[in-house]
């Protein structure tokens, strides 16, 4: 397994704002909206821009800043309907959801859309989600060893007429599920992806998961992550893509980018913010090496909270292109981006900013002596 090849184009994903409060945890002006009508012109305005997903964040109940929540499955099938080539992942919880249940409805939703729904696969965080819903609360390795079952079970209904499992969280006998999902070259069955930082969710994905999302990261820290992961996905003989979270501030200089980012760390919700990083301090400290997900992660860091200022793509297009190919060298197989005023800086993003990095990209094919492809 290595880095993506020269002649790869980088994907490029966006965070949905399905959940009230923007993509930060600030009280600075965020020109979006959690509701459908602003979602689905941003879906079609992100397709045009270059973007090939976009992910349904899952709330269930109000949280650190996020007052109102969609649920995340149907609205990703309403974006699907609204769009014509974008991929929709919809955020799912195993403990809340039973496999056999979620497969017919992504089935269902990627016949619907011509071979465009995923999911992400939460292992979970919030506790007073699934306590709060009457569902046990499990430790950290449990909580991943059910993710893995769920994965397992998702993909044996897509592809199996007559599926059979039997495990510790999820038991199926001879069940079918028709229609099956849109398979094609590549694609026996709609993509699963998969976060978390610690050793159990690195070890899920180099078992089960078609992609690994890693929070925000320097590139020293998602050098360390690539390599761990692509060292368990080889003893498997499985292959993983690797995603990676990011906010993105593009400005003329990068002093403007700057005094962004200082303005929407200055006026955080601390309260909010505060909140979050205990809820999730948990998840850090109950794996026995401390590589959990937010495990050294600053107050600053958690006003994006998936830490997306850490992987810096902050500053002018050409900066912020350096970084992404970078990032891409790496092992990046795409970019899972958030912003501050959605359609604006989509559309900016897609203007300014995506075509420095496809210039960038022919050089590095260029460079490899291979022949640049017409996706890039």
């Amino acid at each position: 397994m290595t880095a993506p090849e020269p002649q790869e184009p980088l994907k490029f994903a966006y965070w949905v704002p399905n959940v009230s409060g923007g993509l930060v945890t600030s009280d600075i002006e965020q020109r979006t909206d959690w509701g459908y009508e602003y979602n689905r012109e941003l879906a079609v305005l992100a397709e045009n821009n270059g973007f090939d997903y976009a992910l349904t964040q899952v709330r269930y109940t109000a949280s650190y800043g996020a007052a109102y929540q969609h649920e995340s499955t149907g609205f990703s099938l309403a974006l699907l309907l609204a769009t014509q080539r974008l991929k929709v992942i919809a955020a799912v919880h195993p403990g809340l959801w039973q496999p056999g249940v979620l497969a017919k409805f992504i089935a269902s939703a990627d016949v619907i859309s011509g071979g465009r729904a995923t999911v992400n696969v939460v292992s979970g965080w919030f506790k007073d989600e699934f306590t709060g819903l009457g569902e046990p609360w499990l430790e950290h390795d449990e909580r991943y060893r059910r993710s893995e079952e769920f994965i397992r079970v998702l993909k044996r209904l897509w592809t199996d007429d007559h599926a059979e499992f039997g495990g510790d969280f999820y038991r199926i006998h001879d069940f079918d599920v028709k229609p099956k999902p849109v398979a094609g070259p590549g694609r026996p069955h709609p993509e699963v992806f998969q976060g978390g930082n610690s050793t159990a969710a690195r070890k899920l994905a180099g078992r089960v998961s078609d992609w690994y999302f890693s929070n925000g990261k320097d590139f020293a820290g998602f050098s360390e992550q690539v390599n761990e992961v692509r060292g368990y996905a080889a003893e498997n003989d499985h292959a993983v893509r690797f995603g990676l979270n990011g906010f993105v501030i593009a400005r003329e200089t990068e002093a403007e980018a700057r005094e962004v980012l200082r303005e929407i760390v200055a006026k955080a919700n601390v309260p909010a913010v505060e909140g979050f990083r205990s809820a999730v301090a948990q998840a850090g400290k109950s794996t026995s090496d401390a590589k959990g997900m937010w495990a050294d992660s600053e107050f600053a860091d958690l006003v994006q909270y998936n830490d997306g200022f850490r992987t810096g793509l902050i500053g002018t297009p050409e900066q912020i292109a350096d970084r992404a190919i970078e990032y891409k060298k790496r092992g990046a197989n795409l970019l899972l981006l958030g912003f501050l005023h959605y359609l604006e800086d989509v559309e900016h993003f897609g203007r300014e900013v995506l075509p420095v990095i496809r210039e960038k990209e022919r050089v590095l094919a260029r460079g490899a002596g291979i022949p640049e492809p017409a996706g890039i």
